[in-house]
């Protein structure tokens, strides 16, 4: 089984309850963070800015994506020059439409010739990558989201796009691909073998990654002893 302190794909905690996101920050295996808005809308996030910079006071030195919420790119480019300005550590997520289908390019190359770190999001296909890896050119630094998860609950080769966007960015050292939308730990080993430089997991995997090392014997006995207490204690009969 792989111990998870080999694994040379960097773990980033997806999540917006402050709480745990701090906690997350001072796990030594946890690399970095992303949130989304409806992430923070679940957790009853009701002020973006506040929460962000409160969020900032303790997460400094570890890189953290937040996201524009705007369906206007002028907006939008207001929205990214305000989130950058929080913090050193910061990345801007943009994603890589708005919801009329419109491309980010233009928006994503203006952020990245003016030294702002960006994280392009809800990106699904290969001609998406494709189209906007030329307007990351001179990004001081920038992330590639690929929803890997997403795409494999359609049935799609998440694998093969993620493959793909890995040998389109090897010589960009700027541009990081991460595995987004994380579904179960085994993605964890699957992003590693494919040498995805990030993926980001939720609470549910990270709550999950101490069966890493888990030997299937046990494990199965386990799950039978699971079945047995349960029934036991709800007073089954036949």
């Amino acid at each position: 089984m792989v111990k998870i302190k080999k694994l040379k794909v960097k773990l980033f905690a997806d999540g917006a309850n402050k709480d745990n996101m701090i906690k997350m920050y001072n796990n030594p295996i946890i690399d970095g963070l992303t949130t989304n808005p409806t992430l923070m809308k679940k957790a009853g996030i009701k002020n973006y800015k506040e929460f962000a910079i409160e969020i900032l006071k303790t997460i400094k030195n570890k890189p953290i994506s937040f996201e524009v919420f705007s369906d206007d790119f002028e907006e939008m480019k207001k929205q990214a020059l305000k989130i950058a300005s929080w913090g050193d550590n910061v990345y801007v997520k943009i994603p890589i439409t708005n919801t009329k289908g419109e491309t980010s390019y233009d928006l994503v190359k203006y952020l990245s010739d003016n030294n702002i770190k960006t994280n392009i999001t809800a990106i699904f296909t290969q001609q998406q990558v494709k189209h906007i890896i030329p307007a990351l050119k001179n990004s001081p630094a920038s992330y590639i989201s690929i929803f890997a998860g997403r795409i494999a609950d359609t049935g799609g080769r998440y694998k093969h796009t993620i493959k793909k966007t890995i040998d389109k960015t090897k010589h960009h050292k700027n541009i990081k691909v991460i595995w987004a939308s994380c579904r179960e730990t085994y993605n964890i080993i699957e992003a590693n073998e494919l040498k995805c430089d990030i993926i980001t997991v939720n609470d549910n995997i990270l709550n999950k990654l101490n069966l890493l090392n888990k030997n299937l014997n046990d494990f199965s006995l386990d799950t039978v002893k699971m079945f047995y207490n349960d029934a036991k204690e709800s007073g089954y009969t036949i």
